[in-house]
């Protein structure tokens, strides 16, 4: 058998479950996407519930805030061995996605220093 279908297919499928696999369905694909960003995910009592990268703690504001620095990609990636450069692709989207947001986290790490 083979599961790999394609995005029609799916809609095909969909459209004939019913109102409750449905609902129980995008409980599942909200918990896959967390939050919206693949690879980007926010977990209460995870650095301060700060958007992350994926099954990590590093937190997108950390990595944005370290590109405005001037601290290149490369050296990121040298210094997060973890991260991978299509986690760093994530972190860049969200960022331009969710600027107040990443503004407000920058700002609070700076006066706390």
């Amino acid at each position: 058998m083979n599961a790999v279908i394609t995005l029609n297919e799916a809609e095909q499928v969909i459209a004939n479950l019913s109102e409750a696999d449905k609902a129980q369905l995008l409980r599942w694909l909200k918990k896959e996407v967390k939050n919206g960003f693949a690879g980007i995910e926010k977990t209460e009592n995870v650095m301060g519930g700060a958007a992350c990268v994926r099954q990590t703690r590093v937190a997108v504001w950390m990595l944005e805030q370290a590109r405005r620095q001037g601290v290149r990609e490369v050296d990121l990636l040298r210094n997060y061995p973890q991260l991978t450069a299509n986690d760093l692709a994530n972190a860049w989207d969200y960022v331009n996605s969710h600027q107040i947001e990443i503004e407000e986290a920058i700002s609070a790490n700076e006066a706390d220093d």
